[in-house]
């Protein structure tokens, strides 16, 4: 089974890792771990060169490496994906090029307004995606964060 897990370090976020971790997957699983990184986070600074990227690049680029980590510890394969652009376009793309069976997401459980305002990515996935989605909810007893 090909697992593509988004991480963007929230509490919703990390929640969605551990759900993962937690459950029995299929022989062979792999979990592709991709982070979101807004468009100018993702380009490179030309007066510095081609290897010396913006802040919120390495920021994003150390979230995925240390999820990667933490699944690797856990005995899953992975493979670490930063993309750029709007999250939602980002991931429904690349659920469609690596074909995955699932795609699992954190949900910050906006209503509202600021759902409208900011946009739901995983309301966008469960609509858009080629293969299922699992939209991890936060537990009523957890920190908000």
């Amino acid at each position: 089974m090909k697992i593509v897990i988004a991480v963007d370090d929230s509490a919703c976020s990390r929640q969605a890792v551990e759900f993962v971790i937690r459950m029995r997957w299929p022989a062979g699983s792999r979990v592709i771990v991709a982070s979101v990184a807004p468009l100018a986070a993702s380009v490179v600074m030309p007066a510095y060169g081609p290897d010396v990227a913006l802040p919120a690049r390495t920021e994003h680029e150390e979230l995925v490496a240390r999820t990667e980590q933490q699944l690797r510890e856990s005995g899953f394969a992975t493979e670490g994906r930063l993309l750029a652009g709007d999250a939602r376009e980002a991931l429904v793309e690349l659920a469609r090029a690596e074909r995955a069976d699932l795609m699992v997401l954190g949900s910050h459980g906006r209503t509202g307004l600021a759902r409208l305002m900011l946009g739901s990515v995983s309301s966008h996935a469960v609509s858009h995606a080629p293969c299922s989605v699992l939209v991890v909810k936060r537990g009523r007893n957890q920190e908000k964060g």
